[in-house]
């Protein structure tokens, strides 16, 4: 049984611990907040039995082996960077790391703990839609480009309209649609194509000082992928992948819910439709397989698989920052 931590207490650290009671292969054990107040209320909702307020405390004398960390993204980097040098394991949430500073920082930190694994949470990938999605484009002959959109309208905006500065859409804390709902639609991106050769990001800024929507360009060797993502509209337009005389239409890049191959002919085929009765469950059995049996080549293979993959979106999101002319603090 994998012990966890748990840093944060928002409604996707909620979704998380729901997820991993489906799989019957964690426990929580601890909880971290600022308020003591919010970690006993949450934690004793939970089954957690600790709980604490101080950092430190909460790694030294915590009992667990891995930690969830769902704190604000600026704040990602120091408490990895702690999680590491207590030798627990890491499951961070996307986007992992606000630069390619501070994911480097990390890799360099982890080659000093070997037995310390690291995951970013990226949960559209562990999907069984994706996986099916994935197959399906490593069947087609030819790519010839693809559109990813991702594009909610966040509740916090209004609280943007009102003068306030909340945290996702925050220089300070690395917030911001790219970091946010844009990071989805890179993942599928980088996990599908790979690395593009050049990129543009072309941002819609809002008064405090962070992209609100947004279009980026990634250009391929052989074709171009446009993606399309923000949290001051809605779009309910779908996704494309394009062959030659075949596609493939993805109901939302984000949350993958349904997945159609449309052959040659025009017929449609549903290749992915499976009900994800909670999204992360599919990233929670996948963390644990590994997590459970590190020494197992196949595992071993995955884990280097995701945690490169996870460095490369990390340097994607940097790259069309710096096209954008977009700085964070931690810069």
């Amino acid at each position: 049984m994998i012990k966890l931590g748990i840093i944060g207490t928002n409604w996707i650290t909620q979704q998380f611990i729901d997820a991993i009671k489906l799989s019957d292969q964690y426990q929580l054990t601890t909880v971290y907040s600022r308020s003591m107040e919010h970690a006993t209320e949450f934690g004793k909702h939970n089954g957690a039995t600790e709980f604490y307020d101080d950092l430190e405390m909460f790694f030294e004398q915590g009992i667990f082996d891995t930690v969830y960390i769902a704190s604000p993204n600026s704040l990602h980097f120091e408490q990895a960077k702690l999680a590491i040098n207590h030798e627990k394991n890491v499951i961070v949430e996307k986007p992992a790391f606000a630069n390619q500073k501070e994911m480097t920082l990390i890799q360099e930190e982890l080659k000093k703990f070997p037995r310390v694994l690291y995951f970013e949470a990226a949960r559209q990938i562990h999907t069984e839609n994706f996986k099916a999605l994935a197959l399906q484009v490593s069947k087609m002959d030819q790519i010839s480009g693809a559109n990813f959109t991702y594009e909610k309208y966040s509740s916090r905006y209004d609280d943007v309209l009102a003068g306030k500065v909340p945290n996702v859409f925050s220089p300070k804390f690395a917030g911001g649609a790219l970091q946010d709902l844009g990071v989805y639609t890179v993942y599928d991106a980088v996990a599908l194509f790979g690395m593009p050769e050049e990129v543009a990001y072309y941002p819609q800024l809002i008064d405090t000082g962070v992209d609100g929507k947004g279009t980026a360009i990634l250009q391929y060797p052989e074709f171009t992928v446009v993606l399309n993502f923000g949290k001051i509209v809605n779009s309910y337009m779908t996704s494309e992948i394009y062959g030659l005389k075949d596609t493939i239409e993805i109901d939302d890049a984000g949350e993958i819910e349904e997945v159609v191959y449309i052959d040659q002919d025009k017929t449609r085929h549903v290749i992915g439709n499976v009900d994800e009765f909670n999204p992360m469950f599919g990233e929670i059995k996948d963390f644990a397989k590994i997590i459970n049996d590190p020494q197992d080549p196949d595992n071993q293979l995955e884990y280097e698989r995701l945690r490169e993959l996870s460095i490369n979106v990390n340097k994607l999101l940097f790259n069309l920052r710096q096209d954008a002319h977009l700085k964070f603090p931690n810069d």
